[in-house]
């Protein structure tokens, strides 16, 4: 007898809310920066912290889950995203935010290690086919409405109201699981690895603060110095937490398979290359070339509509390919797409200058991302696959977190660079003018400047932002360029059917658009 639908619709509202909140966030981050008066090293932490603490936490929740419940696990998910929601929606200031975001990615990494768990406890035989294909698509959705939503807001509401509007959702969600989910856990003797999950949380938030500091103050700064040097160190600690763990969280002997190290700097990387630089690019939209929110969001969207499309359309021809062809080729396309982009923003172009290497790069992450873990489960022994699976998300969030990084601070200090060298601001408010510029607040830089100077503001401001994101793109182009070639030499296997079935040592996640 057909089981009832309403698990599956709280679980696909609950991961619809935490993926949406990846890209949600981009149209509002002018709005962030004029109400919170943000810099734009705050507006990279509101962007990053949630991504950091969703890769850091995905994997010591799936053991959670495993050992506490995974019905249980989700609910106390779905309450920590609320009420960190909230917060974030009252935020009085860009500190509080970010502490707000952290947590709110905490609540998405219960959310989203117990999801494919529970379909899969839930459903069976056809209709687990039917669930995982309309949880997949809400995926796709997310990442497609994700910035016009976040714009229609921001527009017609309040900024405020990107988190605000998650309150009554989750309440739906609460209210459906409560009624229909069926408690379910893992395998006896189940233990949580909390010195490798605190090992590797301090090494991610270490080497991303060190990268976004770095930038700020120098690479000769003692704060940078140090940060990094603790992100060594607990990368050390992890790696020999690890490796006398029965139960570890990562199998590092899982990384020294060729296929599956590989696989693993390919989810980094498709990740850090694809999505961050939208960041940037949502400011230059609205900052520069003075585009509404929903007009900025509506933008974007070539990249999500593309690859939703491709990625729902070719799943079948998809199964005729190789894994490492397709997902080699995906990243080949988004890094062509990435230097599309960079050639053609200039300083008088319009958002028209970004559709095509957005719809390029869309149709890579069409065909990369539907075989991402599938590959990376085939790379691992059957009794590894859970652990495979939290693995690759966990490096695909990381990507995201240091790409948010990375080009963050390349940008800054191309655009810093652009400032100080054309002498159209004294040296003592360059430095202003050019955080001014970065964080949103282009406006307030060519109001400053003199009558007669304002014209020259004006294209100081169009060609240093246009010269960041210029710099950016190419090196997300190269990056995935990169992974791309490694891909095609390292990954190999014939076209194959549907994943293996994973072994529940841990909680497997499945993959997902940013």
């Amino acid at each position: 007898m057909r089981r009832s639908w309403w698990p599956l619709a709280a679980i696909t509202l609950g991961n619809f809310m935490l993926l949406i909140d990846v890209t949600i966030v981009n149209t509002a981050l002018p709005q962030v920066a004029r109400g919170l008066d943000a810099s734009f090293t705050s507006l990279q932490w509101v962007m990053d912290i949630y991504a950091l603490a969703l890769a850091a936490l995905l994997m010591v929740a799936g053991s959670a889950a495993d050992l506490f419940g995974r019905r249980r696990l989700y609910l106390v998910g779905l309450a920590v995203f609320a009420i960190s929601s909230l917060a974030c929606g009252l935020a009085p200031d860009a500190g509080v935010l970010i502490a707000a975001r952290a947590v709110q990615g905490l609540g998405a990494a219960a959310m989203f290690a117990t999801n494919t768990p529970l379909l899969m406890a839930t459903y069976s035989g056809r209709d687990r086919g039917i669930a995982f294909g309309v949880w997949g698509g809400t995926s796709g959705a997310a990442a497609a409405v994700g910035p016009v939503l976040g714009g229609v807001l921001t527009e017609y509401v309040d900024w405020r109201a990107i988190f605000l509007v998650n309150l009554p959702l989750t309440a739906i969600a609460v209210w459906i699981t409560v009624r229909s989910i069926d408690e379910s856990r893992g395998v006896p003797g189940v233990r949580i690895d909390w010195p490798g999950a605190a090992s590797f949380t301090v090494c991610a938030g270490g080497l991303t603060y060190g990268l976004m500091r770095g930038g700020e103050e120098g690479w000769a700064d003692t704060g940078t110095v140090a940060s990094l040097v603790v992100a060594a160190i607990a990368l050390l600690a992890f790696a020999m937490v690890e490796r006398g763990k029965r139960q570890p969280l990562l199998d590092l002997a899982l990384l020294r398979r060729p296929t599956f190290a590989v696989l693993m700097a390919a989810a980094l990387l498709l990740q850090a290359a694809a999505f961050p630089y939208l960041t940037y690019a949502g400011l230059w939209l609205q900052s520069v070339l003075g585009m509404s929110p929903v007009q900025a969001g509506l933008a974007v969207t070539p990249m999500a509509g593309v690859s939703l499309v491709v990625g729902a359309a070719g799943g079948r021809l998809l199964e005729r390919v190789a894994p490492g062809r397709t997902l080699g080729g995906g990243l080949l396309l988004v890094g062509t797409g990435a230097l599309v982009n960079a050639a053609m923003v200039t300083p008088d172009a319009d958002w028209t200058a970004f559709a095509p290497g957005l719809a390029l790069a869309g149709l890579g992450i069409g065909l990369a991302m539907p075989v991402l873990v599938s590959a990376a489960l085939g790379s691992a022994p059957p009794e590894r696959a859970g652990m495979a699976s939290g693995a690759v998300n966990t490096f695909r969030q990381l990507g995201y977190a240091l790409g948010i990084a990375v080009l963050g601070t390349v940008f800054a200090t191309r655009v810093r660079d652009m400032v100080d060298d054309s002498g159209s601001v004294p040296a003592r408010a360059a430095g202003q003018a050019a955080e001014a510029i970065s964080g949103g607040h282009a406006d307030a830089v060519i109001a400053a400047a003199p009558p007669a100077r304002a014209d020259a503001a004006r294209a100081l401001v169009h060609e240093s932002f246009a010269a960041g994101l210029d710099r950016i793109c190419v090196i997300a182009g190269i990056a995935a360029l990169a992974a791309g070639l490694l891909v095609l030499a390292i990954v190999r296997g014939g076209p194959g059917g549907p994943p293996r079935k994973p072994t529940a040592e841990k909680s497997p996640t499945e993959p997902v658009h940013a």
